[in-house]
């Protein structure tokens, strides 16, 4: 998480340095961590939630189980709490749980720029299904190291702004480390969320299975593990304009440089222009066929021909 020269402070000895150098803004950015705690009041569902979502991120996951009653980042001051705790843990997202008669088994996720909050979604929970409520035989589990793949299915994913803010935060929060290569083995889950007509939002993790299928390429089948919801989105905030354009500024270290004459097509792919020199066919010398000496032939005996015929006749 990028966090501002002001907010780092200034360190006394090489283990403070240390550890500030490795809170310092990079030009590529370390796998995102999130937080994970409880407001005032939190139901069984909610800490449920919790405890499958921390389960879900694979070690990227802070748990705080202390209650936090001053934590309400929808209200005026009420972020600044939270940012501490981002700052102190080193998080750059937070997924926060609490339960109220207005608002039951209530989940917001957000994320932090600079150590500040960036945007959050708040979503209610209306029906769930627990990892360890699904009792099967030789389950599987999320790996360490493992990526997910996702599935965002429903026009309301393109259309309703809330609906892409909350799509933007859940892959943010369960994308992990950015590597180039990876291991097709540690596809090992996939998230689904389905976007319905009435504006829930189905979410669904499910393992991916391997089953043999008498060749080389396996069976592929997917088998639903938990946790398993239906959530509904309640309210969003979105980034302020500034700091929304100073969070996509990409460093000049990392830009792409720009190569003369080549672009890339989405449907071609990388394509490149050549410019060719004007020619001047009157000076190339072309290669003599066989061809060409029948050509010749033919017309010195033309030639001969109309000259018989224009020759007088002896009497």
């Amino acid at each position: 998480m990028p966090i501002g020269a002001a907010a780092l402070g200034e360190a006394k000895t090489g283990k403070g340095k240390r550890a500030l150098l490795k809170r310092a803004p990079k030009e590529v950015e370390d796998g995102k961590r999130a937080i994970l705690l409880c407001g005032g009041k939190a139901s069984n569902t909610v800490q449920e939630a919790l405890r499958d979502f921390q389960l879900l991120l694979r070690g990227r996951g802070q748990r705080l189980t202390r209650k936090n009653e001053n934590v309400k980042p929808f209200d005026v001051g009420g972020e600044t709490e939270l940012e501490f705790f981002a700052q102190r843990n080193d998080c750059s997202l937070f997924l926060l749980g609490s339960h109220s008669k207005k608002r039951p088994h209530n989940l917001v996720l957000g994320r932090f720029f600079d150590g500040h909050l960036y945007d959050m979604v708040e979503v209610g929970i209306e029906t769930f299904t627990s990892f360890y409520d699904m009792k099967k035989e030789n389950k599987p589990k999320p790996h360490l190291g493992g990526k997910p793949m996702f599935a965002f299915a429903g026009e309301g994913f393109e259309n309703d702004p809330q609906l892409k803010q909350l799509r933007l935060i859940l892959l943010d929060m369960f994308h992990g480390e950015n590597v180039s290569k990876i291991n097709l083995k540690g596809l090992d889950s996939v998230l689904l969320c389905t976007a319905m007509e009435d504006g829930r939002v189905l979410f669904k993790h499910c393992a991916v299975v391997l089953k043999k299928s008498g060749t080389r390429v396996p069976n592929v089948k997917l088998e639903e593990i938990g946790p398993c919801m239906t959530l509904r989105v309640r309210r969003a905030r979105e980034a302020l304009p500034s700091m929304a354009k100073e969070a996509h500024r990409v460093p000049k270290g990392i830009k792409p440089k720009k190569v003369k004459n080549v672009t890339d097509d989405p449907v071609m792919g990388k394509r490149g222009r050549l410019y060719v020199p004007q020619q001047d066919f009157d000076s190339i010398v072309y290669k003599k066929m066989k061809g060409m000496k029948r050509e010749r032939r033919e017309a010195a005996a033309a030639a001969s021909d109309a000259k018989r015929e224009a020759s007088p006749v002896e009497g």
